[in-house]
């Protein structure tokens, strides 16, 4: 078989149309087309590259006569070693209802972080404002228990669902095969459940959105510390809701693109992703000491929760530096 053949053999077998090929690798479809039809040879970058992607060894890529082995990418040793592992149809469906289950779990505890602080935030305008006769200290030491407690039945959630899919983490870290009718089982699954992702995601940033009004209201209207922090209350649920929403389908989602090796979920992104997983762990940890700083200093809650968009924001820009530096020394190492 000679290369032509190989490259139109092995993108096939992962799926992708010769124009998906074409963006990973950074060239034109044109070129993607003229490679397979051998009317030209791509050059010794591209096949270092299609060797990643395809998790195979530049030796099968180059050499006729030699077979498919089934190997992967090492990026310790930069050598090709152990086979690929296979993912059976019992796996995936494991593995998507493990993700389904999963979801609702994660979803209710980032919602219980972030609707945490309403009962101090409620508990403590209703006693400077003299409401119930409720004193101040006995309002903070209430809401601080329930927020504490709260947190705390986060993290157990946390803890227990990621001990749960640790068997199954390597779909998400490593590169494997799918066993026939895989693929066109979690494609079609995927294609089905594009409306209720579309759906929720919007609603849920929708929400995000508006969870501000309340407190916008409050402050126009110069309403007493009571019922503006009533309003910073709504403001941190209905933005639970939201965040509940995104998580759930996103994680939903993630499941189908992980098994289809699409999206975050690329065999190259995966090569990026054991490099980037210190900085990601890193910068989320900063922020959440930030936030928890600032508004336990200022006691502004209301305005405090822009920190989470922003850092969203700074840490898809971040990320992508991270990734053109990682990509960057790559290239410069394999020209060496």
């Amino acid at each position: 078989m000679i290369l032509a053949d190989k490259i139109t053999e092995e993108r096939k077998k992962n799926g992708w149309s010769q124009e998906e090929l074409a963006n990973q690798l950074g060239v034109s479809r044109q070129a993607v087309s003229k490679w397979e039809s051998a009317g030209a040879v791509p050059d010794l970058q591209r096949i270092l590259q299609m060797s990643e992607l395809f998790c195979v060894s530049t030796d099968y890529l180059l050499k006729d006569k030699m077979k498919a082995e089934n190997i992967t990418y090492h990026e310790s040793t930069e050598s090709y070693a152990e086979p690929l592992k296979k993912v059976t149809m019992e796996n995936a469906n494991e593995f998507l209802d493990m993700k389904r289950n999963g979801s609702k779990v994660v979803a209710n505890a980032t919602s219980m972080c972030i609707s945490s602080p309403i009962l101090l935030i409620v508990l403590v305008t209703m006693a400077e404002d003299g409401v119930f006769h409720v004193s101040e200290s006995l309002a903070t030491v209430f809401g601080c228990v329930f927020l504490l407690g709260m947190v705390a039945a986060a993290v157990f959630l946390f803890i227990t669902y990621g001990m749960r899919e640790s068997h199954m983490e390597h779909f998400e870290k490593e590169c494997f095969e799918t066993e026939y009718g895989v693929s066109g089982m979690v494609r079609e699954k995927k294609d089905s459940y594009e409306p209720i992702f579309i759906r929720g995601t919007a609603v849920g940033v929708v929400l995000c959105i508006l969870a501000v009004i309340p407190t916008i209201i409050a402050e126009s209207m110069e309403a007493s510390d009571y019922y503006c922090g009533l309003s910073v209350g709504l403001l941190l649920f209905i933005l639970a809701i939201g965040v509940n929403l995104l998580v759930r389908v996103g994680m939903v989602k993630s499941s189908y693109d992980t098994l289809l090796q699409e999206g975050e979920y690329t065999k190259e992104e995966k090569l990026f992703k054991k490099k980037t997983d210190t900085f990601s762990g890193v910068y989320w940890c900063l922020t959440t000491a930030i936030y928890l700083a600032w508004s336990f200093w200022t006691m502004s809650w209301d305005i405090t929760w822009i920190v989470w968009p922003v850092a969203g924001v700074l840490f898809a820009a971040l990320l992508g530096v991270v990734k053109m530096v990682l990509k960057n020394g790559s290239e410069t190492q394999h020209y060496i």
